[in-house]
């Protein structure tokens, strides 16, 4: 059996892929008009996979002089991976255009089987949390906690308020939701089932992901549309699509949901097949907004990223430094010690803040796959699209724990301020804000940041005391200590 990766591929240089070229190419084409040197310093980076974190903060920086800058920024980049990104339809043929993807063969097309839960529909929303289950009073009361813990933005707090007193949005009457990834522990699947959305499923052809899912759904109130590739009686066989290798067929499939639908991006995979699938998704999402106007567009973001930040976190993290207690008392020595790398504070004074939470363990392929879908979301948001870009909070996703630093830096995360949450918190504050975007029109903001900021849950990120990276080794001592006992 061949190696050679086939459907939406890296780009070959010198005979092999190399994410590190597409990388570095990608990101000096997004800063070229904005910032030309900042463009031929990425574009001569040797160690990419070193250096790669301060090349992904200038992204962001580079942009906040203006509202025209940050869109060129996104604009050009989105043009560079689309131009860069690869098809070959099978181990022998060459590389092609990435559009040639939707002119490759198809196949019998898709049919759908729908679910229709047997369950009773919540009316209520109801926020699984240690071990309770927040509505009402308690819900209302934890926002407050979190937004006094500096866990979350006061706008992430009002949207959930807001849809809390308005428990008939959470049905989506007529907005079909498609989720992309509906496996992911961090997708709204579960939730909008439970309230008795429609729901659109894609996800690889494997049994072991539709049997869960299936069973979600028919314990639910909703209803869950199921692609399905033949008439066989087991529908956990035969359901799935594989967004590297069968674009056309998922477009075509897509193309046919009723309403008004919201196409949402929950896909994550491991190492350069995230930037793999990152691409046909991003591709897929062109392909069905040319098609369909109407598409409402929906991303979670990760906190450990780069993002601008209002004034009022930025004052807040000086205040909890000038103030810190704890590890805090030993900042003076500690700072001398390590040059000024330990415990640096988290924002240097300018504004808007940066805060710059990229976590080096997680890699400049997972980097340009989420920033990917910022731009996307920038992109159509400044074309009229609808869009939800919700900031998620650190979680304890399966993808997560399984690297060990990144365990450790979580168990000893709670030492910063930084909450991490368990992903049925997570996915159900998540498909609430996903809610409230889609029926609270909310004009696109002076700049674009300002958009990614709103109703952000970062988990603590933004409003702690110590630039992350500078507290990312002592919290991994603490998790370790943690783990151990």
């Amino acid at each position: 059996m061949s190696d050679t990766p086939t459907g939406i591929v890296i780009p070959t240089v010198d005979g092999a892929p190399s994410t590190s070229a597409l990388g570095r190419g990608v990101v000096a084409d997004a800063l070229r008009s904005v910032a030309p040197g900042w463009a031929r310093d990425a574009e001569s980076t040797k160690d990419w996979r070193g250096d790669y974190l301060r090349h992904f903060h200038r992204l962001v920086e580079a942009g906040l002089p203006s509202r025209e800058a940050a869109l060129t920024i996104a604009g050009d980049g989105l043009t560079s991976l689309r131009s860069r990104m690869r098809y070959r339809p099978e181990p022998a043929a060459e590389e092609r255009p990435l559009e040639d993807a939707f002119d490759a063969p198809s196949g019998a097309a898709l049919r759908t089987v729908t679910v229709t839960g047997t369950g009773d529909v919540r009316r209520e929303l109801v926020v699984p949390y240690r071990g309770e289950r927040l509505q009402g009073e308690s819900l209302l009361r934890q926002l407050d906690r979190w937004v006094s813990g500096g866990v979350i933005e006061p706008s992430c707090a009002e949207a959930v308020r807001t849809v809390a007193a308005n428990p008939s949005w959470l049905a989506l009457e007529g907005r079909p939701v498609v989720v992309l990834g509906a496996g992911a522990e961090m997708g709204p699947l579960t939730a909008l089932l439970r309230w008795g959305a429609d729901v659109v499923a894609v996800d690889l052809p494997r049994p072991a992901i539709w049997e869960r899912l299936l069973e979600i759904a028919q314990r639910s109130g909703g209803r869950l549309h199921v692609p399905v590739a033949s008439a066989g009686s087991d529908v956990s066989r035969e359901a799935g699509a594989d967004l590297l290798h069968d674009l056309r067929r998922v477009a075509d499939w897509l193309g046919e949901v009723d309403g008004a639908p919201v196409l949402g991006n929950y896909v994550y995979a491991d190492g350069a097949l995230n930037v793999r699938v990152a691409v046909a998704v991003d591709a897929l999402t062109v392909r069905l907004r040319q098609a369909r106007p109407d598409l409402a567009l929906a991303f979670l973001a990760t906190p450990t990223d780069v993002f601008a930040v209002p004034d009022d976190a930025v004052d807040e993290s000086g205040s909890r430094y000038a103030t810190a207690k704890g590890i805090g008392r030993l900042r003076g020595p500690l700072r001398v010690i390590s040059g000024g790398r330990l415990l640096a504070p988290n924002y240097p004074g300018t504004r808007p803040g940066i805060n710059d939470s990229l976590v080096p363990q997680q890699g400049p392929n997972y980097a340009l796959a989420k920033r990917l879908q910022r731009w996307r979301a920038a992109h159509e948001r400044a074309a009229g699209a609808t869009v939800s870009l919700t900031v998620a909070p650190a979680t304890r996703t399966r993808s997560v724990l399984k690297n060990r630093l990144l365990a450790a830096a979580y168990a000893g995360a709670h030492r910063f301020g930084i909450e991490i949450f368990e992903p049925a918190t997570s996915n159900t504050l998540m498909a609430a804000l996903l809610v409230h975007d889609l029926h609270v029109a909310r004009p696109p903001q002076v700049h674009p940041w300002q958009d990614e900021a709103f109703a952000a849950a970062h988990g603590g990120l933004w409003r702690q005391p110590y630039s992350p990276r500078s507290a990312l080794g002592i919290a991994v001592l603490f998790g370790i200590g943690v783990a151990r006992g």
